[in-house]
């Protein structure tokens, strides 16, 4: 019997049509993008693979989606299981710019049984050789996939499965630009079978303390990134503004500059949650005594845009530091 895949397109590359087949930059001015349907009609070799239909949402260029997409996402994700109890599981379609953030956000978040699998590409649909097809095949594979249920959000980009916590965008124009830094990939989709190679063991979706469906908003969290010569204004900006967290884009391996530390200590003493991440692309962030003294809450090893997620989510749990650093540590 052929398993039952829904597909919700969100725009992006993925969906995106040029002047020709050799526009393979300058696409977006063109100013057409497919909803999920016409995407499924433009490769219809995924049927090939599974029973997809299309759901219908809207095409967003993925640097708008935030917290309102998501939040609806989620809901989507919640009517469309509801609504098809047979459903083997779902694709959603996404720009490469926020994407990882978006797989990131749907991993701590989503309370549905079957896996989900955030795809996109780095060629538009009308490309020559654009990947959008076989990324979009081997997402719905990867969706029917029996291994894939438990692993919270994954994205499948060029055959390789990421976990939504470590894939980060490494290259803006390269086909293998998703990596996941320190851990790697957890598998391939091949063209004989889908591989697994490792799980992931830290919490995830669906089995959170997230619950985001009655919230009108996420606490605000923002990024302040540290640079040779930072005086703590960004930092500044951020507090006055009325974010409840910081998380800071430090020095490797979890430093900043004198005036963003002071910054950060004023932030710290009117109530703002600071979180060390830093600008590497890699490796934790260790838990020192000068982080302790501080009261610097250590992201581990996310990088900035994740930490500032989990922040997020967090602060919708609790404010207490103890309970933030429990949950950096669990998730």
């Amino acid at each position: 019997m052929r398993k039952r895949v829904a597909f919700i397109g969100t725009g992006g590359t993925i969906a995106s049509i040029g002047k020709g087949p050799l526009d393979t930059v300058n696409y977006g001015a063109n100013g057409l993008m497919l909803q999920a349907d016409g995407i499924l009609e433009r490769f219809p070799e995924v049927q090939l693979v599974a029973d997809v239909f299309a759901l219908p949402y809207r095409n967003v260029p993925s640097p708008q989606i935030a917290w309102k997409e998501w939040q609806e996402l989620v809901l989507l994700c919640d009517k469309v299981v509801a609504e098809n109890p047979d459903l083997a599981g779902i694709v959603i379609g996404h720009g490469t710019a926020s994407l990882e953030e978006t797989a990131f956000f749907l991993s701590l978040t989503l309370k549905v049984p079957v896996p989900v699998v955030v795809v996109g590409s780095q060629r538009p649909a009308s490309a020559l050789s654009t990947d959008a097809g076989l990324n979009l095949v081997n997402a719905v594979r990867v969706a029917a996939d029996e291994g894939a249920r438990g692993l919270g959000a994954l994205v499948l980009l060029n055959d390789e499965i990421q976990a939504a916590r470590e894939v980060t965008k490494t290259s803006t124009g390269r086909m293998q630009t998703f990596r996941s830094p320190d851990v790697g990939v957890l598998g391939q989709a091949d063209g004989d079978k889908v591989a697994w190679y490792r799980r992931p063991l830290r919490r995830l979706a669906p089995d959170t303390e997230f619950d985001i469906r009655g919230l009108d908003a996420l606490p605000r969290v923002d990024i302040a990134y540290s640079y040779a010569g930072a005086d703590g204004t960004a930092v500044r900006a951020f507090t006055e503004a009325g974010a409840r967290g910081i998380v800071v884009a430090g020095f490797a391996p979890g430093f900043v500059t004198p005036g963003d530390a002071a910054a950060l200590l004023e932030a710290k003493q009117m109530g703002v949650t600071v979180v060390q991440s830093t600008r590497a692309g890699s490796g934790r962030v260790f838990p020192t005594t000068k982080l302790a003294e501080a009261g610097f809450i250590p992201a581990d090893n996310l990088n900035p845009q994740k930490a500032r997620i989990l922040l997020s989510l967090a602060l919708t749990v609790s404010s207490e530091p103890l309970e933030i650093e429990r949950i950096f540590a669990t998730y």
